[in-house]
């Protein structure tokens, strides 16, 4: 089974959904000697087989696969409806109607059988934990579990179901939150003093994630002992990643100079560029995945097809500043090159 102490490089490429995750990125970091992942979320289970197949296709290293675990929705009929009506002036500017929210668990079982039929090395979860049957299963097609915790309650959720190594994910990432809870007060913690918490409480191999955009952010959580750097931010404007070129300027543009976290977009805390979408709805829009991000979809793809990064999600970690373009490879060297 995969060993995060046999990575050449100590880094891992976060899974990011909705774009940035390509194939090409993921086994360009793992040619690299780090760790490349695929994001499953908002693919069906016959593209996230295909993703893996390409991914194979170009590496022969170790690279992962992450899945959201769906939890019960915490919106009400009558928020959404609220919601539809606020955003409609938004909806008739760009021609469009808000998307029809419907149930939708992401097609979890289907991706789970993926997963265990083409036995990638790792599987990473975000959301919540899969219980210790599904660990259990993943383990004996030789499928290294992961879940991605936001404090040390959740950790130890997900160490009583038997998950082995955890990814301990700061207030400062980018995208969305991997709290089970979207509801949870906001972290009072930093990743420090979370790592710490946590750290304390277990032996099981800890991978640090959260604002990890430069070389020394790298080698600091690694020298207080993470067994590697997750960092998704950092390849956003990778030649290999699927980031859309309003994203990939946006990143660039002076007039964005801070992130902060909104449910605006998709029912679900996440870090992005602070933009005027979030500024208008935050305040009003309920908390509730999928709803949400259904009634935002037409909304977001017709502010990007405008080349409007004010209209849409440009989800980026708090150090989105630090980053640089190049390929692949290139910034798994830099940001390695603190590392003792």
């Amino acid at each position: 089974m995969f060993d995060f102490r046999a990575l050449r490089v100590p880094i891992v490429q976060a899974p990011m959904a909705g774009g940035p995750s390509t194939p090409e990125l993921a086994a360009a970091v793992s040619n690299a000697g780090a760790l490349g992942f695929l994001a499953a979320g908002y693919r069906s289970a016959a593209d996230l087989d295909e993703q893996i197949h390409r991914a194979r296709l170009l590496t022969g290293e170790a690279f992962g696969v992450n899945l959201f675990v769906p939890q019960p929705s915490a919106a009400t009929e009558e928020a959404l409806a609220a919601y539809v009506a606020a955003l409609a002036p938004r909806a008739a500017r760009y021609g469009v109607e808000t998307g029809s929210p419907h149930p939708d668990d992401d097609a979890w079982a289907e991706k789970l059988d993926v997963l265990l039929a083409l036995r990638p090395a790792v599987a990473s979860f975000t959301f919540g934990s899969p219980d210790a049957e599904t660990i259990g299963r993943l383990a004996d097609a030789d499928v290294l579990a992961v879940v991605t915790v936001t404090s040390l309650a959740e950790a130890q959720i997900a160490l009583a179901n038997g998950a082995p190594v955890l990814v301990v994910q700061g207030p400062l990432a980018g995208g969305h939150r991997g709290t089970f809870d979207p509801a949870a007060p906001p972290p009072r913690d930093d990743l420090d003093t979370l790592f710490g918490r946590i750290r304390h409480y277990t032996d099981a191999p800890l991978v640090v994630a959260g604002g990890l955009t430069t070389p020394a952010s790298v080698a600091h959580v690694l020298a207080r002992g993470a067994v590697a750097a997750q960092a998704g931010t950092a390849f956003l404007l990778a030649r290999e990643a699927g980031t859309h070129p309003v994203q990939r300027a946006a990143l660039v543009d002076p007039q964005f100079t801070e992130t902060a976290v909104t449910h605006a977009f998709s029912g679900r805390p996440a870090r992005g560029l602070a933009n005027e979408f979030m500024r208008r709805h935050d305040p009003v829009a309920p908390l509730g995945y999928p709803e949400v991000n259904q009634l935002t979809t037409p909304l977001r793809a017709a502010a990007t097809a405008a080349g409007d990064p004010h209209g849409t999600n440009v989800w980026a970690g708090a150090g989105f500043r630090s980053i640089r373009s190049g390929s692949a490879a290139e910034i798994v060297r830099h940001l390695a090159k603190e590392i003792v």
